[in-house]
């Protein structure tokens, strides 16, 4: 088997149910999804197997409700079914209340770093804010997308923010707050260290 096909060389690519040009909106997002899977990967080569099993375990379920997410953004055709369910959305919501049970109290915003697996999940986070923006405005362009995928990536970049601070708190490292920062969140846990 070759892995080159020829047929992208005049800058076309297939979707589930056509053909459109590489530049085309979801061809955008969903090669977008595929570079956030590339960073959760990444993050995962970082992060010990015993200290982060719970994330680790979260990271591989992400990183196949992924693929889901760009094939229900390549599928067109008119009797579709969509892979990416409202579960995914709600195991993240699960996850993220766990880890925040877990996490310091945070009032600042804080500056993407630490140690290298959390500097990476800060990554993925970003680049899972793009593909959402990218996701909204295929949304707009068309009525062909799955809402649950959104809502989703809305989840996703909450989990990988939250997951990032425990990363580096797990390992004693104090979050970097930007220096500006106004008090911003305000947490049960900040305000009984404020009180005590």
């Amino acid at each position: 088997m070759k892995i080159y096909t020829k047929t992208g060389d005049k800058g076309q690519t297939s979707l589930i149910g056509g053909r459109v040009d590489k530049d085309d909106l979801r061809v955008e997002a969903y090669g977008t999804l595929d570079e956030l899977n590339s960073f959760v990967g990444k993050a995962m080569t970082e992060l010990d197997t015993t200290l982060f099993a719970d994330m680790l375990v979260d990271l591989e379920a992400i990183q196949n409700e992924l693929f889901d997410a760009g094939t229900d953004l390549a599928n067109v055709m008119k009797d579709r079914h969509y892979k990416l369910s409202d579960e995914p959305v709600e195991v993240l919501e699960q996850r993220i209340d766990a880890l925040m049970e877990e996490a310091p109290p945070l009032e600042k915003f804080i500056l993407p770093g630490g140690s290298p697996a959390a500097a990476t999940l800060h990554i993925a986070r970003t680049v899972t804010r793009r593909v959402e923006r990218q996701t909204v405005t295929l949304m707009k362009a068309s009525e062909d997308v799955s809402p649950i995928v959104a809502r989703y990536l809305n989840r996703l970049s909450d989990y990988f923010f939250v997951a990032a601070r425990i990363v580096n708190a797990r390992l004693n490292i104090a979050d970097n707050e930007y220096v500006r920062s106004a008090k911003v969140f305000r947490t049960e846990k900040s305000e009984k260290k404020s009180e005590s």
